[in-house]
């Protein structure tokens, strides 16, 4: 028994020396570090100074994601691509591009490698492709479906363009007024007309999102809305479950408005978070009745002491206006 034990022990060993807290790495070790993981997955490839891409080929079903350093490191525990991690298990591939800082992929060496890859007939290898990204990622998924006509494209947050010509108004981003977004690949609304079918989904409230939105007025192009969510619909919408299900249907070619409605119905039933930011809003509004009715709703299905509170607040408020009412009579 004893030898069984040293055994063991000699055998986890090496296992536990490789193991790697990604979080403490530097962005230029963490960049090795994935590229290392990337070859494990079938190849890393860097694209110039500011870009990398991984190829995970496991299947016919093929999912292209943007993304940046900065959100795989902040939005992920486990520090790696949100592609890898859709893909897991699916027997799905992804192709997962990366920008290591605020580029919008508007790089020559981004544009040649997607050249590369129609020279090479890479994309009609698979039965299905989807395009995925959010915010500037958003911008380079629609711009860069040109290349794979008949693609699914799902944008959260896009930005149409950044051109000053077109979108003078968007002052976000003062850093990219030097750099074209009229040459290839630019403007990204008019990329997307190869695709089979396109959905943008923003918040109508956030002002600057639903003008960008408003600019893909193509036929194959569904707005999907998600009222009162806000800014980082990314985050929100994969915590409420949403966003893995919208990219599982989307793979399976099964992706509508209707299915994504409720989806997201059902799910912001009981997200805790959203229904306190609906709750504060009504309060603020002073809209006591919809409070009354929203506070039943959330009690009758969860523990919800700040909401039982918020209805009986809602109540007493009802009554008093009420009892004004009688005596004005």
């Amino acid at each position: 028994m004893q030898d069984d034990v040293l055994e063991a022990t000699a055998t986890d060993a090496p296992a536990q020396a490789d193991t790697i807290d990604m979080a403490d790495l530097s962005q230029q070790d963490w960049l090795d570090r994935i590229e290392e993981l990337g070859e494990e997955r079938g190849y890393f490839e860097p694209l110039g100074k500011r870009h990398s891409v991984v190829l995970t080929d496991e299947g016919p079903t093929l999912i292209v994601t943007f993304e940046t350093v900065e959100t795989i490191r902040e939005g992920s525990d486990s520090q790696e691509p949100m592609g890898w991690e859709l893909v897991e298990g699916q027997g799905w591939s992804n192709l997962s591009l990366i920008a290591h800082d605020d580029t919008w992929f508007r790089d020559p060496a981004v544009y040649g490698y997607f050249d590369r890859l129609v020279d090479d007939g890479f994309f009609e290898d698979f039965d299905h492709v989807v395009f995925y990204g959010a915010g500037m990622c958003a911008y380079a998924a629609a711009a860069y479906s040109v290349v794979a006509p008949g693609a699914t494209v799902i944008a959260l947050q896009p930005q149409a363009t950044l051109d000053p010509k077109v979108a003078r108004w968007d002052q976000r981003f003062p850093q990219m007024r030097r750099v074209s977004f009229s040459d290839r690949y630019g403007y990204a609304p008019d990329m997307v007309e190869g695709a089979e079918q396109v959905f943008v989904i923003h918040d109508p409230e956030v002002q600057l999102d639903a003008m960008h939105a408003s600019l893909f007025t193509r036929a194959n192009v569904t707005q999907l809305t998600c009222p009162r969510l806000g800014d980082d619909l990314e985050a929100k919408l994969w915590r409420m479950g949403v966003l893995p299900e919208m990219l599982d249907l989307a793979a399976r070619d099964e992706l509508t408005a209707t299915a994504f409605h409720r989806a997201y119905r059902q799910a912001r039933r009981v997200n805790m978070p959203y229904l306190r930011s609906l709750l504060d809003r009504l309060q603020g509004e002073q809209r006591h009745r919809m409070v009354q009715m929203l506070c039943n709703s959330v009690v009758k299905r969860m523990n919800a002491p700040r909401f039982r509170r918020a209805r009986d607040g809602a109540a007493q408020m009802l009554d008093k206006t009420r009892e004004v009412e009688e005596l004005s009579l």
